[in-house]
């Protein structure tokens, strides 16, 4: 009775990762249409803006509005709704031929990538025993990499399918869409959830599966003394005892794009085509730089916990700052040696890998007090998200007009601020509980 099934849990975990893949997906299939669908709409520098990060005004969206149906109806269907929304977005997107239209289901599809960004990771956590929630709550993250490479392929794999190439790049999503919302069906609710709604036996039988009766009994009992404490409210999150603590986690996620990682995704292929490459070879070698970031992740994932996420921090943000300041040169100097421009790229991709884009999501998932942690984490995340819809929506307009060197530039001086930044102000977190953490980093600040 009760028997511990680690293939069940493993299930539960890999399904819930599926929102992870779409999530990387669905934010980098734009990259490989955009040479398609810019004189396909009659687009200008500011309307292509607008066109790439319309996804990212529906991620806003998308956070703001997970925790309440999540709390109320369960992670599960708020899931299964968030894939549903994936899947009308594949499909209208494809089949729009009206500008209005396109951003209509792009937006859809990003208020599903914010949901997913969200409640993916957090359904992961609550269903995983403590002694393997890093490892399992780092498939997502993995997910969203696996996710990104598959578009890059996905585009270059159709970019000889005719004249609407564009249209089968965005339509092939609804697979993996149908596919999550048909998985979800087979996997529990989170447990956490169930004891909220005190349907504790439901609670204590999907425990057991997952660590067996003598840990389920202590985990659910572990559980509902959490639930009954967690009171929580955003005046406390933004309260003066706080806010120190809170800035840290929204500062790490604003610059974690404000050094310009997704305007180099979004936009790889633009970029390479500046070089003097054709389209064909342009998407190839975006190719290339989702695979390294997908291999370099992997690397995170193995150094996160064994040397800590401030040195990750800062060596791999000097790596991003060396290869922007070499194509901020090769820029300046109209040197577009495409192998050189390439391997400044891929050198930025494995940096940023190796670091800032595991660290970020690691760290804003662990600085926060226990009790205000959902609510403090979705304040991060808009921030995060906002401050993507901000660099995508003006890096055309910078990098048509005042060209990629300027472009560039930019990044590379937020590069150096936020080594600075880390340097001077973050707090090293390897090695340290979650109540250990809230006691030295509520003391300290």
């Amino acid at each position: 009775m009760n028997k511990r099934d680690p293939k069940y849990l493993m299930l539960a975990a890999v399904v819930a990762a599926l929102g992870g893949l779409l999530f990387g997906f669905d934010t980098a299939v734009i990259s490989g249409t955009i040479p398609f669908i810019q004189p396909y709409f009659g687009l200008d520098d500011i309307s292509l803006g607008w066109t790439v990060s319309s996804l990212l005004a529906g991620c806003i969206l998308g956070v703001l509005s997970a925790g309440k149906p999540g709390d109320v109806f369960g992670r599960k269907k708020t899931l299964m709704f968030a894939a549903a929304l994936f899947l009308i977005s594949a499909l209208g997107s494809a089949w729009s031929t009206l500008h209005i239209t396109f951003i209509v289901f792009r937006v859809i599809g990003g208020f599903a990538v914010g949901i997913a960004s969200m409640l993916s990771p957090m359904y992961i956590s609550e269903i995983s025993p403590a002694s393997r929630r890093g490892q399992l709550v780092s498939l997502n993250q993995m997910a969203i990499v696996v996710g990104i490479l598959l578009a890059f392929f996905s585009n270059y794999w159709l970019s000889g399918a005719g004249e609407n190439n564009w249209r089968w790049m965005f339509a092939v999503m609804g697979l993996p869409a149908f596919l999550f919302l048909v998985f979800l069906i087979f996997v529990p609710e989170s447990p956490r959830w169930l004891v909220q709604q005190e349907r504790n036996s439901e609670a204590f039988t999907i425990l057991g599966r997952i660590n067996g009766h003598e840990h389920a009994t202590l985990e659910l009992a572990d559980i509902q003394r959490s639930v009954l404490e967690e009171k929580g409210t955003y005046k406390e999150v933004f309260s003066s005892r706080i806010r120190p603590v809170l800035w840290l986690g929204v500062l790490l996620a604003v610059f974690s794009q404000v050094t310009g990682i997704n305007s180099i995704m979004y936009y790889a292929p633009v970029i390479f085509q500046k070089t003097g490459l054709g389209t064909d070879s342009a998407l190839m070698q975006t190719v290339t730089v989702g695979g390294v970031n997908f291999l370099f992740t992997l690397v995170a994932i193995f150094w996160i916990d064994r040397i800590g996420r401030k040195p990750l921090l800062i060596g791999g943000t000097l790596g991003m700052a060396v290869s922007l300041t070499g194509l901020t040169i090769a820029f300046y100097l109209q040197r577009f040696g495409g192998l050189l421009i390439l391997f400044f790229i891929l050198l930025y991709i494995a940096s940023f890998a190796a670091s800032l884009g595991p660290v970020t999501w690691v760290a804003v998932s662990e600085i926060f007090p226990n009790k205000l942690r959902s609510k403090a984490m979705s304040v991060a995340i808009v921030s995060l998200w906002l401050a993507n819809f901000i660099v995508i929506l003006t890096f055309p307009v910078i990098l048509n007009r005042l060209g990629g060197g300027a472009a560039f530039l930019i990044f590379d001086v937020m590069c150096v601020l936020l080594i600075l930044f880390v340097f001077l102000k973050f707090p090293e977190t390897k090695g340290k509980s979650l109540e250990e953490l809230e006691k030295i980093l509520i003391r300290h600040h």
